[in-house]
């Protein structure tokens, strides 16, 4: 299961499985937002690489806008899989406390 919503402060929390099978429901709420973006991970269970190409191209797009993308509670397995792949010198990404 996936979902995609804002919260009441603007920032967008994620919860679930991200993968090949829900980037394109991703991808379309990302695409609706205009300025920078906080993405909310904390309840964010898995990140496949269809996932990571959703908030790159988000990433860029905003870039073109002197925006950015930000991620916030990033749970340690989710910060793992942004090391290994390279994605977190792209990102700021803020870990969840332990």
């Amino acid at each position: 299961m996936f979902d995609i919503d804002f919260n009441n402060s603007g920032a967008v929390v994620v919860s679930g499985r991200l993968d090949a099978a829900q980037a394109p429901k991703a991808q379309e709420f990302l695409d609706r937002v205009l300025d920078e973006c906080i993405v909310d991970m904390s309840a964010l269970e898995y990140i496949s690489s269809a996932g990571l190409g959703v908030l790159l191209k988000t990433h860029k797009r905003l870039m073109v806008n002197a925006s950015q993308l930000r991620l916030i509670n990033v749970n340690s397995h989710i910060n793992d899989i942004f090391r290994y792949s390279g994605f977190d010198k792209l990102f700021i990404i803020d870990t969840a406390s332990s």
